[in-house]
């Protein structure tokens, strides 16, 4: 039933949202103030009236658990989802000699011949992350992103707080405590950050043996980021419950600003066509113990079927 779930919002949103604009001049249907649960005993949410590319979201979900902020680490592991906020960062700078890209993430829903250009412009620059270290960490680093904030919160006095490990730990020893929350939103740094915090914060919760999670979105794409960010803290409450020697509970997710971008709507009427499959399982290997161990083979989605991709424009 999960799923069905997110279709129904999709069609409210389709059917009541409030039209809007929004920061990328893309233009959105919108509503504020939603919720989506998911019993994780159930199965493993992630969609199946379309494909989610679980390869990303395990890599992306690990970067961000090793406290890495910079694009290198996902471009490594064949992520580009991160890309277009790093490029922009670099063609504004003075190192940047190529065309003119104003407006890049626009003019390249609408004009393909821009579009070729832009794609050739981003593949010079990712393949120069890769191979060159320093231009890697001149032009690959989104600034104090969730990796910085949940691993390495900078406090006034200069030091640093580990909010994910002390998470982890006050699950083991004060399971009841109200207070076992990580947050990424961190108003001092989100003027230098490529991209503020969607998911701002999340808490876990353990009863009878049960480890759950409660998220905050301010802002959520319905269509491309929800489905990503609904199988990233499922599989993060996986991962925290493995360590904690719990079995899973709920996965609730509250929304703020839920909106569906209007370059998005021929894709959400394909989907809604599509039929509801069978949950897959997820399969975590039992022998990690810390946190900062887990790697990309610890991790193996078993029986995953959906109705195949359905491909659609980034707002960047």
């Amino acid at each position: 039933m999960s799923e069905k779930t997110y279709l129904e919002l999709a069609q409210e949103i389709l059917t009541t949202g409030n039209k809007k604009d929004d920061r990328t001049k893309t233009g959105t249907l919108s509503l504020f103030g939603r919720q989506l649960r998911f019993d994780l005993s159930e199965g493993f949410p992630i969609l199946t009236t379309k494909r989610v590319p679980f390869s990303l979201i395990k890599s992306e979900l690990l970067w961000f658990i090793h406290g890495d902020t910079n694009i290198r680490y996902l471009l490594q592991n064949n992520n580009h989802i991160w890309d277009e906020w790093a490029f922009e960062k670099y063609i504004q700078s003075n190192d940047y000699h190529g065309p003119d890209m104003t407006d890049f993430g626009n003019r390249s829903q609408h004009d393909e011949n821009f579009k070729k250009i832009y794609e050739a412009e981003i593949k010079k620059f990712t393949e120069n992350i890769l191979a060159d270290v320093n231009f890697a960490k001149q032009y690959g680093n989104l600034g104090n992103i969730y990796g910085k904030q949940w691993r390495a919160w900078k406090t006034s006095r200069g030091t640093h707080i580990d909010q994910l490990q002390e998470a982890i730990e006050t699950i083991k020893h004060h399971p009841d405590s109200r207070r076992i929350i990580v947050t990424a939103w961190n108003p001092e740094d989100v003027p230098t950050m490529a991209l503020p915090p969607c998911h701002t914060m999340y808490q876990f919760y353990v009863d009878h043996g049960k480890l759950s999670l409660q998220m905050y979105q301010r802002s959520a794409d319905l269509f491309l980021g929800v489905p990503f960010n609904i199988a990233s803290y499922a599989l993060l409450n996986h991962l925290i419950a493995n360590l904690t020697n719990l079995k899973v509970g709920e996965l609730i997710i509250d929304f703020g600003d839920v909106h569906i971008y209007l370059n998005h709507l021929k894709q959400f009427e394909q989907q809604l066509q599509n039929p509801i499959l069978s949950m897959p399982e997820i399969k975590i290997n039992p022998n990690v113990k810390s946190i900062d161990d887990y790697q990309i083979d610890d991790i193996e989605l078993l029986n995953y079927h959906s109705a195949g991709k359905i491909s659609a424009p980034v707002a960047v």
